[in-house]
């Protein structure tokens, strides 16, 4: 009677192994990583790397840093007035100040955009008989960065304080840095985890004296961008935009016919 295949590994037991590794540095939790694809499939060696219908499963991992080639950036400039009319008004040479110096640090005319109007109307009413005591509006509005040159938004958006000095409210928003390339950069990146785990599974192969053969099964088990050596890990995976160096991961489980 030939002895029955091993059956792979369920993405239960790779959830229950990932929860504990959240806190875990980066380089450690890769080792860990594959360190379980090594002990699962040991086991399926230990039991019988015997015949070609017998298969073993392996994690293979692969991280890399890369940089942001974009960042978007959101600057909101606001105006109080007694009426609509008049904070509008009010906000109009806010606005063109700030421009102005957004344009002095070296964001291009074609880099900058400016959102509608918006204005809101704010109440005040006597909390005892609800009657109207005064009624005052604010106007804001958004100036919108969007540019290649990741270094000048980070220096620019550092400095862009000073305008509150001059007495300009701003809202300001932390720049959004992504990564442009990464269709093409996450099919890279699951092939070398995919060849990480081809080399493990020989690995573990040759000690039972049998060989690897085609892959019959591929399961992307995570994929995620994250700050540079961040223990953090995504159930979904996760994209930090925070930082302009990232590291991003990927882990494959990789299942191969022995023979």
């Amino acid at each position: 009677m030939s002895t029955p295949a091993s059956p792979a590994p369920d993405r239960g037991s790779a959830a229950a192994f990932l929860g504990p590794l959240r806190r875990t540095p980066p380089l450690v939790f890769a080792m860990a990583v594959l360190g379980l694809g090594l002990v699962t499939a040991s086991a399926v060696a230990v039991k019988g790397l015997r015949r070609a219908n017998d298969a073993i499963t392996v994690t293979g991992a692969s991280t890399e840093r890369i940089r942001s080639d974009f960042a978007d950036w959101m600057v909101v400039v606001s105006a109080g007035g007694a009426s609509q009319q008049e904070s509008w008004q009010a906000l109009q040479p806010l606005v063109q100040r700030s421009r102005t110096w957004l344009q002095e640090q070296g964001i291009a005319a074609a880099e900058l955009s400016l959102d509608p109007v918006r204005s809101d109307r704010e109440e005040v009413r006597d909390p005892r008989t609800g009657e109207l005591r005064s009624v005052s509006w604010t106007s804001r509005q958004t100036l919108r960065i969007a540019s290649p040159d990741v270094d000048r938004i980070a220096r620019v958006s550092a400095g862009i304080g000073s305008l509150i000095g001059e007495g300009i409210p701003l809202t300001i928003e932390e720049p959004a840095y992504t990564f442009t390339k990464l269709a093409e950069k996450r099919v890279d990146m699951l092939a070398k985890a995919t060849r990480d785990a081809r080399q493990r599974a020989v690995a573990i192969a040759r000690e039972a004296g049998s060989g690897i053969g085609a892959i019959t099964n591929a399961d992307t088990g995570l994929f995620q961008i994250t700050r540079p050596n961040s223990t953090d890990i995504g159930d979904g995976g996760s994209y930090d935009t925070r930082t302009i160096d990232k590291d991003i991961t990927a882990i494959m489980g990789v299942t191969f016919r022995v023979e």
